[in-house]
């Protein structure tokens, strides 16, 4: 290997990363392992995963708590019942201050690194589900809201990327989708939890206060765990990083060998972009830094590669939303209160258990079938069910007005509420098992050095659509009608399907360091089935 892809930061444990031996292998797509060496991950990776994770589950917790909330707070807030407006500014501005802190988190998180971002998001999960708990106003409650999305917009942002730089390669996609698996898990809790205090005078306190146990039980985790070593050679600790890789590949056979060779694509790729951005031409720390960001900024956007990564996650995250899934989770107890169920709560749990139950079947197969046909198969069930949605709701009359469904004046006669029921099953097991976990893939899209604010980017376009969805159900369900609403989301997600199927590529079992040379002249679509191909 030539002189420049030795670290220039070795340590006591130098002789780990200096050695010589094979290069990575991009065609193997192993990050750097050879395939002998692959390696599904130990103990170690499964503790910081889950750990990691639990912001997951405090994501999925405060989206799906608010659904049984607006059921029960009747008069609660400012002393009246809540309107259609009031409703959607309570759903909407989570998504909307989550929009503004994911191209943050992103800056904050190559400077501070990944495990400091998580742990300031615990502390906001805390704030917000407090001044949830204890505000009796409409206005406070919408702040508390707004503070859980600066908490979401930020785990939402870093959270994958952790987890994508501390897994093996042939792993990442299963242990990614854990955090999709908490993040259904969650939906369930919170929906146990709404049904459990439906009947209690003010319960809806106790739904939203207790938001707070994840975050104080995340914090006193994540504190005594380590960072990234991507991040850490990023950042000069060199040593550090190879003991956190040597605890993660404890039991690969070779280890030290497979640590090392992990150690110089890292390396490599960093000293390659440190060449690209001119970095040694500018020697103060703190304008080092912000130049250091700017061409960040400048790569992700100019450099062909990197804006199609951007493209491809933007893409994946906007059509996560704009399919009108968070539409289910948090207007599902209005909804079904309108199809006249006597249990709206215990209904709504109905759709949170069955995409646990499919995200679930996803992270069996993820890595089996491979992130691109997971999506080709599981978004045209989506669209035929919305379809049918829509069809079954062309026949019913039925409003979505807030007094008017309390007072049940709508026609939901015969086994249509039943059906809908059904059909809306069918589509959240369609999207569980692929729109709900595959984009929070996103990382493995992108090089290194962009990876944190590409990430970040992708995950504000995640949460702009969120907002849309969350400002924009209730009126479109009253002025367009269902059957309308149930017609555009099944729509979007056929356009979706299209984009898909030209520009994203098969990305399984491929190392971080190997997508780059992918995305270099194109889509890279055929080239990715073809080393899919090779693979098996």
């Amino acid at each position: 290997m030539a002189a420049r892809d030795e670290p220039d930061h070795a340590g006591p444990n130098a002789p780990l990363l200096t050695q010589t031996d094979t290069s990575p292998d991009p065609a193997n797509g192993n990050d750097g392992l050879a395939p002998e060496l692959q390696y599904a991950g130990g103990w170690f990776i499964w503790i910081l995963t889950f750990s990691a994770g639990i912001s997951g589950l405090l994501f999925g917790y405060d989206t799906g708590v608010i659904s049984s909330t607006l059921v029960t707070i009747g008069s609660d807030l400012s002393n009246r019942p809540l309107t259609t407006l009031d409703e959607s500014l309570i759903t909407s501005c989570t998504g909307l201050f989550a929009l503004i802190a994911s191209p943050f988190t992103g800056v904050l998180a190559d400077k501070y690194g990944r495990r400091r971002v998580i742990l300031i998001a615990d502390a906001l999960f805390v704030l917000g589900a407090l001044a949830q708990a204890f505000t009796s106003q409409v206005g406070g409650m919408i702040f508390g809201r707004s503070i859980i999305g600066l908490a979401v917009g930020s785990a939402s942002a870093v959270t994958p990327l952790y987890i994508s730089e501390v897994a093996p390669a042939q792993a990442r996609g299963q242990l990614v989708t854990i955090l999709s698996l908490l993040i259904t898990g969650g939906q369930v809790v919170a929906y146990v939890v709404g049904w459990l205090f439906s009947e209690m005078s003010g319960g809806w306190r106790w739904i939203v206060g207790l938001g707070a146990a994840p975050a104080f039980l995340q914090f006193a985790i994540l504190i005594s765990l380590p960072e990234t070593p991507r991040w850490l050679v990023q950042a000069g600790s060199d040593e550090q990083a190879a003991k956190v890789l040597t605890r993660i590949y404890h039991g690969c056979p070779d280890r030290d060998e497979g640590v090392r060779r992990v150690l110089r694509g890292i390396r490599k790729e960093i000293d390659e972009e440190a060449e690209e951005m001119g970095q040694s031409d500018v020697p103060d720390a703190n304008m080092h830094w912000f130049h250091d960001s700017s061409q960040r900024a400048h790569d992700l956007f100019y450099v062909g590669g990197n804006r199609r990564a951007l493209t491809i996650a933007m893409m994946l995250q906007g059509l996560q939303q704009l399919c009108g899934f968070n539409s289910l989770m948090y207007f599902s107890g209005i909804i079904f209160t309108a199809l006249s169920f006597s249990s709206p709560t215990l209904t709504s749990l109905t759709v949170a258990v069955t995409n646990f139950l499919f995200t679930l079947v996803a992270f069996g197969l993820i890595d089996k079938i491979g992130r691109r046909r997971i999506l080709l198969y599981s978004i045209p069930v989506m669209i035929l069910a919305l379809g049918a949605c829509a069809l079954v709701f062309s026949g019913m009359d039925i409003s979505f007005d807030p007094e008017s469904s309390q007072n049940q004046n709508s026609d939901t006669r015969g086994g249509s509420p039943l059906l809908i029921l059904f059909c809306l099953a069918v589509f959240v097991a369609a999207y569980a098992f692929g729109l709900g976990n595959v984009p929070w893939q996103q990382a493995e899209l992108f090089p290194l050095n962009v990876r944190s604010l590409g990430s970040a980017l992708a995950t504000a376009t995640n949460w702009g659509s969120n907002f849309v969805v969350g400002l924009t159900f209730l009126p479109m369900m009253q002025w367009l009608s269902p059957t309308w609403t149930f017609v555009i989301y099944s729509g979007v997600c056929a356009l979706g399907w299209i984009a898909v199927q030209r520009i994203y590529p098969e990305m399984s079992g491929m190392g971080l360091e190997d997508v780059k040379g992918l995305l270099a002249d194109g889509w890279g679509v055929e080239e990715s089935l073809r080393r899919r191909r090779a693979l098996k």
